[in-house]
């Protein structure tokens, strides 16, 4: 059993414990990226942010019920991903996540890994100029985010920046593993692109 199950298994047990520590860092972890995530979905902030807080009252109710089938943050992002359907579809809209058709080449940006083979120029240095330019250029990249189509961003916020399992991305968004990397690479590429253009602005 390796380090990171372990301490999933001790943060699962104090939360089914009541233990608010845990539960504040588990809110800090995954708040913010939630919120986003249920954005793309029901296509208001405000909305998405009581979504994101029904989610977080049935996880706290619900934690003595988590099987571990997956991840805890798997398990969240179900619970997520099944309310804003259900809320979007209410007000008759329906988000599809699988919307790639092929690679277009983009594996080629990525190593096996999927990282890029070439950063771009703006995080090749950091100097203290980066560091003041620091708040721009994640402002830059959250607008960017969220300029992603719905299926983009989905994979980038749940593979790339909450480290789900591909196996897990793939069930929680009905996708071929094939799909999702192509969404991902896709995602990234765009990010890259306006972190570029960003930097030939400075």
């Amino acid at each position: 059993m390796g380090k990171s199950e372990i301490d999933e298994q001790d943060l699962l047990r104090r939360l089914i414990e009541g233990d608010q520590a845990a539960f504040e860092n588990l809110f800090r972890r995954h708040n913010a990226a939630m919120i986003r995530f249920a954005t793309g979905i029901v296509r208001s902030r405000y909305v998405a942010e009581e979504v994101v807080q029904d989610t977080w009252v049935s996880v706290l109710s619900r934690i003595d019920l988590f099987e571990g089938r997956s991840s805890l943050a798997g398990w969240i992002y179900t619970i997520l991903l099944n309310k804003a359907r259900t809320l979007a579809k209410r007000d008759g809209r329906t988000v599809f996540f699988d919307d790639a058709t092929d690679g277009d080449g983009l594996a080629n940006a990525f190593d096996g890994r999927g990282r890029w083979r070439d950063l771009p120029e703006l995080w090749d240095e950091l100097t203290p100029d980066r560091h003041v330019e620091g708040r721009s250029v994640l402002k830059h990249v959250e607008t960017a985010i969220e300029a992603l189509p719905p299926a983009q961003r989905a994979v980038l916020m749940l593979r790339g920046q909450q480290e789900l399992d591909p196996k897990e991305v793939c069930a929680l968004l009905d996708m071929s593993e094939g799909n999702m990397r192509v969404l991902l690479h896709r995602a990234r590429v765009s990010i890259r692109n306006a972190l570029d253009q960003l930097n030939k602005s400075l």
